[in-house]
Parts: C-alpha cells; sequence; structure tokens
C-alpha cells in the first residue's frame, strides 16, 4: 500500500487539534504518516501532540524553531516526509474515515498526479468527531477536472482535501507567503503541466472561521491574491484583475454555503 504523508501546520489549536488528529488516525487506510509542525504555539497544543505520539508511532509533531506562519510550517512537514502522496489537514478541520482509501483508488484509476475532493463544511462551535459526522448539506462541490487556465480564475481545490503523488511531481514545496500558501502550490504544479482531478464526494469537514476574524472576512485575502497573481504568476494587470474578480466571486460564493 502507499505510504501517505499527511501534512498538518499547527498555532493555538488545542481546542479543535484532538478531533483533527483522530480523523487521520482512524483513516480506514492505515499506511500513513501524520506530520505536524508546531509553529511555537503558547496553549499546550505540543503537549497534546507528544501525548498522541506517545500512543501512535504514525504521529510525529516537531517544534518549528520559530514563528514562520503556516506556509513555512508546512513546508518544514514536508521536508520530512517519506510518502508516496503528501496531503494536507489544517488543525481545525477533519478527514471523514474513507478519505484517504477513496482518494488513492480515485487518482490511481485516472493516473492523476494532484487531487481533490469535495468537502462539507460546519460551525466553528461544532464539537464533533470525523466518526460521529452527520451529512448537513452543506457542500462546496469538487469540478471534475481543472487545468493551469481554470485554476487562475477560481481556485477549485480545497487545501484539506488535496493530495499530490510525490513519485510523480517530486517534491513540491509551498512559497513562503503569509496567505494563499496553497493556492500558489496547486499553480506551480498545474503550470509545469499536471492538470487536477476533483472527486465529486465530500470526504473531509472544513470548520467555518467565526465572524470578525480574518479568516471568516474573503475580502480581506484580495491583497494576498493580488501579490500571488503579479509576484508569483506574473500576469498582467488585466489578467490579474479578471483572476482577482474572480477569487472574490469564489469568496463571496462560498460563503453562502
Amino acid at each position: 500500500m502507499p505510504l501517505v504523508s499527511v501534512v498538518m501546520p499547527v498555532y493555538n489549536s488545542a481546542a479543535t487539534l484532538g478531533a483533527a488528529v483522530r480523523s487521520v488516525l482512524t483513516q480506514t487506510h492505515s499506511d500513513l504518516e501524520l506530520l505536524v509542525t508546531d509553529d511555537q504555539s503558547s496553549d499546550g497544543s505540543m503537549d497534546l501532540l507528544r501525548e498522541f505520539a506517545e500512543q501512535d508511532e504514525r504521529v510525529l509533531p516537531e517544534s518549528a524553531p520559530e514563528r514562520g506562519g503556516a506556509g513555512r510550517a508546512r513546508n518544514l512537514a514536508i521536508q520530512r516526509a517519506r510518502g508516496d502522496y503528501i496531503a494536507f489537514l489544517d488543525s481545525d478541520d477533519m478527514w471523514l474515515p474513507e478519505k484517504t482509501e477513496k482518494q488513492l483508488a480515485f487518482a490511481a484509476e485516472g493516473d492523476a498526479p494532484l487531487t481533490f475532493t469535495s468537502y462539507f463544511k460546519m460551525d466553528a462551535d461544532h464539537d464533533g468527531e470525523s466518526t460521529d459526522w452527520v451529512p448537513n448539506g452543506r457542500v462546496i462541490r469538487a469540478r471534475e477536472h481543472v487545468d493551469y487556465r481554470a485554476m487562475l480564475v477560481r481556485d477549485h481545490i480545497g487545501a484539506l482535501t488535496a493530495m499530490y503523488d510525490r513519485n510523480v511531481l517530486g517534491t513540491r514545496l509551498m512559497p513562503e507567503m503569509r496567505k494563499r500558501q496553497d493556492y500558489a502550490l496547486w499553480l506551480s504544479i498545474m503550470r509545469d503541466g499536471a492538470d487536477a482531478r476533483g472527486l465529486d464526494e465530500p470526504l473531509a469537514v472544513y470548520r467555518a472561521h467565526q465572524a470578525g476574524s480574518l479568516s471568516s472576512n474573503k475580502l480581506s485575502l484580495v491583497q494576498y491574491n493580488w501579490a500571488l497573481y503579479r509576484e508569483h504568476e506574473r500576469l498582467s494587470v488585466p489578467r490579474a484583475t479578471r483572476a482577482l474578480a474572480g477569487a472574490v466571486w469564489q469568496s463571496l460564493y462560498n460563503s453562502r454555503i
């Protein structure tokens, strides 16, 4: 069975971290490693991770040498990975139990080095586990096929569902920008010629953030999207403007679900 390296950045996530970790450890595809980078948390997150590591050798926590943000934390984890596939999960989200098994089969069936799936949304105060999740009808649907051109107009890939084949694509790191590192990674993979395939089955659960937080105000990401289009993708002003309009529309649409 292929080994899946699960990358999880952590910063002051003690309230939700347990459910996220358990959602990985209860996967029906058990051949995995959970590479967690704690970005200098002050709430006991690292202590909780050490407890998990004592109970399950697949949990491999490490402290970042200094605060560097989610992108750097993910990269530190990717650099430690041994797996055939690299997958991503944030410390406040969850995978459903068959996520890895079904996505691996989907990737193999379609010979796709970059895949993603549909996912559910849950409220910020949800305190359940992935094993007792009840579908709620709030679903972000995965598009069947996405190429670089389509990806520029809209980020179709939920990071909590993304998985790439390391044997095909090599070890791919995220640009160390404050926001939108995941989007930048998908774009770089597609710019090099690999399209993405989406499995239209919700296999993960995304935690919507509290109103008023930075993450809840999607329009606050405009400056980061603009920097991505202009500085990383080298788009002209007209192309960057069209791409930004698509990103804003997507954020507004997803916020209604």
